[in-house]
């Protein structure tokens, strides 16, 4: 009852998760932010009503909100979740906005309200080009559309993206789980399968009874080349499932850091099903997402608390830090069950102290990964420090010395020869119509290439292949 993860939702934070969980939700698609009283405009959604409209800007300010033709309500002074419920609302349904725009005029502005895609919160994919090409996948969730039918789900997606890779002759993938916080558990299951010829993924176990076994039942191995896992501290959930099977199977490389160690379970029930009709009035009354199951590796160890360790483990800025579901209050704790039977992936084997000696050989020559070492003991230091000084000419200095060890390190970052990455062809003509979505994926790829631990995944399935 009380672990960190069971929690009351109002309606409107509820919303904000379904959206954030599946990436879709029905409004105008516009970003607002609450100052000095006013809403304000602060970003719209490419591709949403409110983009498609066209009289809606960022910096206008909202003052009345009314469901078509009713009477507008004003929300000068009113919380930002709640106005945001008013300017929410069913697909076909309009909205009339109120606006005083930047230049001070005022305007009635109307929007029919639509689903609202967040694109940059699905799996997306460049390739690393050579002699022989390395496909990059980034998942930034295992994102689920419970509430349509055919929605859109990461499991079918990132099956998709490998698909465009083996188009353009990938010879290995990096799947990129760095701060994926986890997502939908059958979506961990069909992923996992995409590079195992079958068997058993993860066991779930209530407070009673045995753990059940969830199995990818399909022999069918879409990716068989060679796979490195990106995580870090903040991998966490349906992350840590996957990095803990292909760890298991010995199907790939696991590269990063420790991952947070959350192996638990939640489910959410809706306050409204069990009032009576005589409670409609004050309906709804949210969510309770409550810890209902515990899951555990194949191998019969939970990550509760523990994490996936990386079989390369490489320096980050917060390796130091105590940090994760261990430091929470409330933490269930670790255990072990009975493992489940499974064969290990067998051929082509993966050369893991191969790969280990090579990686922790540039590890230690790259003045960059040095770097980031002493940056994460400053901080681990900075942390702990429970005293400042006073003096303000010994405070300024240490700030100095702060910012230049800082400075450091990002003109090494820049010194980071870039990788050669590519679009893939499928998605250059996709992008080509769509100006917003070509800049976010250009920002994308600029990040990519000059990505320390991208670059390190690369040389690790270079030195499979």
């Amino acid at each position: 009852m009380y672990d960190p993860h069971t929690e009351y939702f109002a309606p409107k934070e509820k919303e904000d998760f379904d959206y954030e969980f599946s990436g879709r939700l029905e409004g105008i698609g516009a970003v607002l932010q609450e100052k000095d009283g006013f809403i304000r405009v602060s970003e719209i959604t490419p591709g949403s009503p409110s983009y498609l409209q066209g009289d809606l800007k960022p910096g206008d300010l909202i003052l009345k909100v009314a469901q078509g033709d009713q009477a507008p309500v004003d929300i000068q002074g009113m919380r930002i979740d709640k106005a945001v419920s008013l300017i929410r609302g069913k697909k076909g349904t309009e909205v009339r906005l109120t606006v005083k725009k930047v230049d001070g005029t005022m305007k009635v502005i109307s929007i029919i309200r639509d689903v609202v895609v967040r694109e940059e919160g699905y799996a997306k994919s460049l390739l690393i080009k050579g002699a022989k090409p390395i496909g990059y996948i980034h998942l930034p969730g295992f994102y689920a559309d419970f509430k349509n039918a055919g929605g859109r789900n990461s499991g079918k997606d990132v099956a998709e993206e490998i698909q465009k890779l083996k188009q353009e002759n990938a010879q290995g993938i990096i799947l990129d789980l760095r701060n994926n916080g986890g997502g939908s558990l059958q979506d961990v299951v069909d992923m996992v399968g995409l590079f195992i010829k079958s068997g058993p993924v993860v066991q779930v176990k209530s407070a009673n009874g045995p753990a059940a076994v969830l199995e990818d039942r399909d022999p069918q191995v879409q990716f068989g080349g060679p796979l490195v896992v990106l995580v870090n501290e903040n991998s966490a959930s349906a992350s840590e499932i996957l990095a803990a099977a292909i760890q298991d199977y010995k199907r790939g490389v696991i590269v990063g850091s420790s991952t947070y160690g959350k192996g638990t379970v939640q489910q959410f029930f809706d306050l409204d099903q069990v009032l009576p009709a005589s409670f409609d009035a004050v309906k709804p009354l949210g969510h309770l997402k409550l810890t209902t199951q515990k899951y555990y590796r194949i191998s019969g160890k939970t990550v509760q608390l523990r994490g996936v360790t990386p079989d390369v483990t490489l320096p980050d800025t917060y390796t130091y830090l105590k940090y994760g579901e261990k430091e929470q209050d409330y933490a269930l704790p670790f255990d072990e069950i009975q493992g489940a039977k499974f064969s290990a992936w067998g051929s082509p084997a993966v050369p893991f102290e191969k790969v280990k000696e090579s990686s922790k050989k540039r590890i230690n020559s790259s003045p960059t990964f040095s770097l980031i070492n002493q940056a994460a003991l400053q901080l681990k230091e900075r942390t702990e420090q429970s005293t400042r000084s006073l003096k303000l000419s010994t405070y300024l200095a240490q700030e100095r010395a702060n910012q230049a060890q800082a400075k450091k390190l990002e003109d090494a970052r820049k010194t980071i020869p870039a990788l050669d990455v590519a679009t893939l062809k499928v998605d250059v003509s996709k992008l080509a119509a769509d100006t917003a979505a070509s800049a976010r994926f250009q920002a994308f790829t600029r990040n990519a290439k000059k990505d320390l631990y991208i670059q390190e995944a690369v040389s690790i399935i270079k030195d499979i292949l």
